[in-house]
């Protein structure tokens, strides 16, 4: 791993861009000072203060949890300049001003301490211009480094070198900001907008100006080109909104003024649009101001109309007919999209064929690989492939001829032929760009490997491309035991690893009988066991469709059973002779936040969404949570000197009758889902190799499963009052009366019953009430109403 200490960092501009970095520093525990203007009212910090203010309204919420804006540190250039000789790392982030920017580095570099590194987060603008008023001695030190908004949901930093960069300047910032900060890195060519942003607003450009020669709305075109075309859910023109109109005004203008016909054929496209214009002029610039292409009245969606300048009813949907064709096979959709008749059909093809040709023409002088153009376009624009990986998955040849026949024939942006490394060579050999020994570089005439830094062996399975063969989770290790529920296997033959195979890895008793079968096989000869999966879901909780078969036919009594059954697989993994860590990525919800909340100790992913949500299909956690809330009240109230039990229990029944997930890993731990102990990881792919190293070390250190005890629990004087704050819900008209009930169900268990104040209960005493509770929710009509509604649309029913 790199030497490079970060133990604090600058951001300089408290804009958008630099408050949310800020915002995402402290996620990730970097202490951070951010620095502006000195305001000309009031206090001097005046204009950071509101910066740092703005941070809690913003949705999604660039912070952990709200009350860590605290952590920001707030500067400003005139009082605090002396704050700079202890930063390790400077990162510049203001207004896309080059002159503004220059004069800034004049005046910071005499306070720039001797080690630190300079990175300035355009978006665009020349790294190497930026760096020539910069003294000698921080010019090695100084690069670019561009972050995507908002930071710290967008995976993507590109990181730029100057002719004067030294090497490990860059190794060092790569290796900090992939694990520290959880960043996918990708190095770019010090040109226009670097990669990301030249792909991905070319195409922006592109796709205006076809929308406007086929006559789509933009509603219809982000149905078009959202989820459906395996892009942002956002669309296009949703998407302009979130990144603010002004600052893609500001890129498109970085490619008018830094580019031209000859250095880019395809310069006739990046005429300003001018409905743009026209926002622009309204100063309607998105999401900021509330009004861009789109605009919310009340709770209805509005979409701009250039000709009346005026805002009209949107939601507008594409033909089902391309709902349909963009579900086939990467060539038959491309092959159905280019001799379809409809406007749309068209539409999708030319957007497609624009970006295949524009990302052949320039990929020599922008990125050092087509890997690099797929990643920033995946990472930075939420792409699920990137241009290169979707043309080689239709056919890499057929393809190219698609396109090339458009561009003889006048239909494509412009006549620049695709290069000739297209059409033969290793490229057109191999099938595509990307092959197992590296990704085309046109420059260098080669496949060219991914980069080795120490960082990147911490990621057991890193994102990779398509026709690159990465070795798969899925079949990776040595295979210990798999169904089709649960695959148990070992990486290092230290370690089981569990990866829950089923749909949304939904808990059933197939599910169960595989984390038993683990836990037996781990205790026999292993040092522990690390439940993990490779993608985006720890567990959304209890398998409903496996568990309505089974109400049906046996009624209450079969539920409760098998809901017996799965809290002493709970218990088993608690009071295990190995350690069981549970890695947490994603949705862990009902069931799967339980099965977390059972192991030995939780490893979770910074963007990790974690809560008992049960009351929303109108029943209780009932696999152990509220044993496990009753559990921590009580271990907590006994770290106090206050023998009141009920404000630790508050909260954990709150979040449990209100269904509230944490929407990090952050909230999580403030919600009690994850402990103080507990590992927040940054990156998502270093989560495995923390996980594995976190069960090995509590072994090594002796490991011993906590002694089973007994509990005080709040009985029924608590029970009482948090039926009091039920009743003021219920009748404030915040709850409905059978949310009211289930309330009740949830207080009667985590009191522990009808029992006194500080009666000692057990984790089995607590579960059996869960099951009793359970029971009489899912004989509930109302309750089978609410499970049926989930099943069928995915939604809560509130009844």
């Amino acid at each position: 791993m790199s030497r490079f200490n970060v133990k604090q960092v600058a951001v300089l501009g408290a804009g958008v861009m630099g408050a949310q970095i800020a915002a995402h520093l402290v996620n990730c525990k970097v202490p951070v000072i951010l620095f502006d203007l000195p305001a000309k009212e009031g206090l001097k910090n005046g204009i950071v203060s509101r910066a740092v203010e703005g941070l809690k309204k913003l949705k999604p919420s660039p912070l952990g949890v709200v009350e860590d804006a605290a952590l920001i540190r707030q500067a400003n250039y005139e009082e605090h300049m002396e704050l700079l000789r202890d930063c390790d790392l400077v990162i510049e982030a203001i207004a896309e001003r080059m002159d503004w920017k220059l004069d800034l580095y004049k005046k910071i570099a005499p306070f720039v301490a001797p080690h630190a590194i300079v990175a300035s987060n355009t978006s665009g603008l020349s790294i190497t211009k930026l760096s020539e008023v910069l003294p000698e001695e921080i010019k090695p030190r100084f690069c670019g480094i561009h972050f995507f908004n908002p930071p710290r949901y967008m995976l993507l930093v590109e990181l730029i070198n100057t002719p004067t960069t030294q090497a490990h300047i860059l190794d060092d910032l790569e290796a900090f900001v992939t694990s520290k900060l959880g960043k996918g890195v990708v190095r770019a060519k010090d040109t226009p907008n670097f990669i990301a942003n030249r792909v991905g607003v070319a195409g922006m450009l592109a796709t205006m100006k076809e929308v406007q020669n086929f006559g789509l709305s933009y509603d219809v075109v982000d149905d078009l080109t959202g989820k459906k075309l395996g892009r942002a859910s956002s669309g296009t023109f949703r998407t302009a909104d979130v990144v603010g109109l002004d600052t893609m005004a500001h890129v498109i203008k970085t490619l008018q003024d830094t580019l031209n016909l000859e250095s880019d054929p395809f310069y006739a496209s990046f005429a300003t649009p001018e409905v743009l214009k026209t926002l622009l002029e309204m100063g309607h610039l998105g999401q900021k101001t509330k009004a861009g292409f789109f605009k919310k009245v009340g709770r209805d969606v509005m979409r701009f109309d250039l000709a009346t300048k005026t805002y009209v009813p949107g939601g507008e949907k594409a033909d089902e007919v391309y709902t349909r064709m963009l579900k086939k096979p990467a060539g038959e959709r491309l092959q159905l999209l280019r001799n379809s008749e409809g406007a749309q059909g068209q539409f999708l093809w030319a957007i497609l064929r624009n970006a295949f040709h524009y990302a052949a023409v320039h990929l020599g002088t922008i990125a050092d690989n087509a890997r690099d153009v797929d990643f920033c376009m995946r990472w930075g624009f939420g792409m699920k492939q990137g241009p290169f990986e979707l043309w080689q998955e239709a056919g890499w040849l057929t393809v190219a001829n698609m396109v090339k026949e458009d561009i003889d024939a006048g239909k494509a942006l412009c006549n620049a032929p695709l290069p000739d490394w297209v059409f033969k060579g290793p490229v057109a050999e191999a099938g595509g760009v990307h092959t197992p020994q590296g990704s085309w570089n046109p420059s260098s005439g080669q496949f060219v490997p991914v980069r080795q830094l120490p960082v990147y062996a911490r990621q057991h399975f890193p994102e990779s491309v398509l026709g690159a063969q990465a070795p798969s989770a899925a079949q990776a290790g040595t295979t210990l035991y798999e169904d089709d529920a649960i695959r148990l296997w070992t990486l290092d033959d230290a370690v089981v690893i569990a990866s829950i195979k089923t749909k949304m890895h939904a808990i059933g008793p197939d599910v169960i009988a595989g984390l038993l079968q683990g836990l037996t096989l781990a205790e026999d000869r292993y040092q522990g066991m690390v439940i993990w999966s490779s993608d985006e879901v720890f567990s959304a909780g209890a398998d409903l469709q496996a568990m309505l078969p089974t109400f049906m036919t046996g009624g209450v009594k079969a539920i409760a059973a098998a809901e017996y059954d799965m809290q002493q697989a709970m218990l088993k993994l608690r009071y295990a002779n190995v350690p069981v860590v549970a890695a947490v990525r994603g949705l862990a919800l009902g069931g799967g936040c339980e099965l977390a909340a059972y192991t030995a100790k939780r490893v979770a992913a910074m963007e990790s969404y974690i809560g008992l949500v049960e009351v929303g299909v109108g029943l209780v956690p009932g696999g152990g949570g509220l044993a496990y809330i009753a559990r921590r009240a009580a271990e907590n109230a006994a770290l106090s000197t206050g023998k009141d039990l009920l404000p630790f229990l508050s909260e954990g029944f709150t979040a449990a009758a209100m269904a509230k997930v944490g929407t990090s890993a952050l909230e999580s731990r403030k919600l009690g889902y994850l402990l103080d102990s507990d590992v927040i990881v940054p990156h998502k792919d270093e989560l495995l190799f923390v996980a594995i190293n976190e069960a090995k070390g509590m072994f090594d250190s002796g490991y011993q499963p906590p002694l089973k005890r007994q509990f005080p629990v709040a009985g029924r004087s608590g029970l009482a009052t948090i039926k009091g704050s039920l009743v003021n819900m219920r009748d404030g008209g915040f709850i409905s009366a059978y949310d009211y009930f289930i309330g009740c169900q949830i207080a009667w268990v985590v009191c522990g019953g009808d029992v006194d104040a500080g009666s000692l209960v057990d984790e089995a005493y607590l579960m059996t009430l869960e099951r009793q509770a359970f029971g009489t929710l899912l004989g509930n009509p109302k309750t089978q109403e609410r499970i049926m509604g989930m099943m069928q649309n995915g939604k809560p029913v509130r009844n």
